[in-house]
């Protein structure tokens, strides 16, 4: 049997006053999702282990049933990998926003989605005018990015920039946990306001306020890692001789990489409303023609719920279920083989939050012959009643593959 997740970054969202006190998935249209959760059995799924901020790199690295505690070294580290960069003994990697400032508020945590061959000109200006032997930046895609410190100090306080929307960003600042790593919190925060006044007069920022757009006018570096210790998925499951992951994402590509799985790259994918989801689909199918597991991670109800806007999440989770659950499901239902499809958020980002959160995610796992249980809809509160009830830590993959 093949497998493929299909992952709906931040998905899962709270009960909504103006939707009649439903949550976004209740309110959605999602026809497949629905018959699947039907046909299918349910469950929830605690993505966030005790002690973890509810971030991405957390909820996915849970998904695929890595032991966070023993593994986790931040976003950095898996970003890192994503772009090539082999991190060496000594190398601190953190993952690097281009965010807009206003005056002392962190206006938002993308610099209004700037485009990466735009933020490449700027990330290269960095690294020429504050790069040296030990300060290294790297561009990523779109606002996210890398600077790779040597013989930085990890244990630092740093805040996700996507969490502080419209806060002022100088109490946010990186803070040393402990006395050894107050060099490395301050040459981070010296390098934030260097940057600030580099960028702020830079042309491509003149020009982007000249066509009413946030200019990318601050780095903000945060979660810091060291290369992590990740086994392959098929060091636990010898059924996966050959994987794939397919997202926008420089996070999501570096958890693959460290997981053993080959990325693959999708001309058209953005990680916004706009990303194609029929050349993902594509893609995805022609993996499993070769591949024992895909892992299809799509993120556009995230940064919808960043911004806030209940129609546009709406609008990415019905996609999500008619450009991309339902061509899978009727392209894999008569293969000779069959295809076990499992589709969860990794964590919440409700629109009334702006920011991710802790609670379990629902899920449904289908394959032919599958005994299903009694939940008729794809849904937070449905999925309250589902077979699997509340599982953890590795129990999902583990169900998901046997």
């Amino acid at each position: 049997m093949k497998h493929i997740i299909i992952l709906g970054d931040g998905m899962a969202d709270w009960p909504v006053k103006s939707l009649g006190g439903k949550t976004l998935l209740q309110y959605a249209k999602t026809p497949y999702m629905d018959k699947l959760a039907r046909m299918g059995r349910n469950g929830r799924l605690m993505t966030v282990a005790e002690g973890f901020h509810p971030g991405s790199e957390v909820a996915n690295m849970s998904v695929l049933g890595y032991d966070l505690p023993k593994v986790y070294e931040g976003r950095g580290p898996l970003e890192a990998a994503s772009i090539g960069i082999d991190l060496q003994p000594g190398e601190m990697a953190m993952r690097c926003n281009l965010i807009c400032v206003e005056g002392d508020i962190l206006k938002n945590h993308s610099s209004g989605h700037i485009s990466t061959e735009e933020a490449d000109i700027l990330i290269k200006y960095l690294q020429e005018k504050l790069g040296n032997d030990k300060v290294c930046f790297h561009t990523g895609v779109q606002y996210r990015h890398l600077l790779v410190i040597k013989g930085g100090n990890k244990e630092l306080d740093c805040t996700p920039p996507h969490d502080v929307p419209l806060k002022p960003f100088r109490p946010l600042m990186v803070k040393p946990l402990v006395p050894e790593a107050k060099e490395t919190a301050d040459l981070i925060n010296d390098l934030i306001l260097k940057s600030q006044e580099l960028l702020k007069d830079h042309p491509l920022n003149k020009k982007r306020i000249a066509e009413g757009k946030d200019p990318a006018n601050s780095i903000w570096p945060w979660s810091p890692g060291y290369r992590p210790q990740m086994s392959k998925l098929s060091e636990t499951f010898p059924q996966i001789k050959k994987g794939a992951v397919i997202s926008a994402v420089d996070l999501i590509n570096g958890i693959g990489y460290y997981a053993g799985l080959r990325r693959i790259t999708v001309e058209g994918a953005t990680g916004l409303y706009d990303t194609n989801y029929e050349n993902k689909v594509a893609a995805a199918l022609d993996a499993l023609k070769t591949d024992d597991f895909v892992y299809l991670h799509i993120e556009a109800s995230d940064e919808a719920g960043h911004e806030g806007d209940i129609d546009l999440k709406l609008l990415t989770i019905e996609n999500l279920d008619k450009r991309a659950v339902g061509p899978i499901y009727e392209a894999v239902k008569d293969w000779d083989e069959p295809v076990a499809i499992a589709v969860l958020p990794d964590h919440p980002t409700p629109c009334e939050l702006r920011t991710h959160t802790a609670e379990p995610v629902p899920f449904f796992i289908w394959y032919p012959g599958i005994e299903p249980d009694e939940v008729e809809t794809f849904d937070e509160v449905a999925a309250c009643n589902g077979s699997y009830g509340i599982m953890k830590e590795d129990e999902f993959i583990k169900e998901f593959m046997k």
